[in-house]
């Protein structure tokens, strides 16, 4: 379990990291490698979510040597609590935006992967999986 766990963790912490530094870097090649187009007067607004997204994960990378060092269950709940409010809050507010046509299709990926990440956060706190991996 906890081979699986750290592993969950470094996989979304990279692609957080990652993509936010991309749209903070080269926002339309960003976007345009997960098939989205937006209008390149929007680099600096897709810069700031991008600064949003990296922020995000580097908090799950926190989570890494709390999970190598068997550190505080606590802190791990914690971390994994506030990134699945944030996670469910950008998940909920970009479906809605599609399905109201104030979004393409596309974004519903970044939908779907921030639901997905949620929903395995909030199973394993309430399953306390991470109790079976930290002190």
């Amino acid at each position: 379990m906890k081979r699986l766990l750290l592993m969950y963790q470094i996989a979304v912490a990279c692609s957080d990291t990652l993509t936010g530094a991309g749209l903070m870097i080269v926002p339309q090649f960003t976007l345009g490698m997960m098939g989205i187009s937006v209008a390149p007067e929007t680099d600096v607004l897709m810069g700031y979510i991008g600064s949003f997204v990296f922020g995000v994960g580097l908090l799950c990378a926190c989570g890494v040597p709390i999970l190598l060092r068997k550190g505080s269950r606590e802190r791990m709940e914690m971390l994994w609590l506030a990134t699945a409010i944030l996670r469910s809050s950008v998940a909920v507010y970009v479906a809605v935006q599609v399905f109201t046509a104030h979004l393409s299709a596309p974004w519903l990926q970044i939908a779907a992967f921030d639901a997905v990440c949620a929903g395995v956060q909030g199973i394993g706190l309430r399953r306390r999986w991470l109790s079976h991996v930290t002190c």
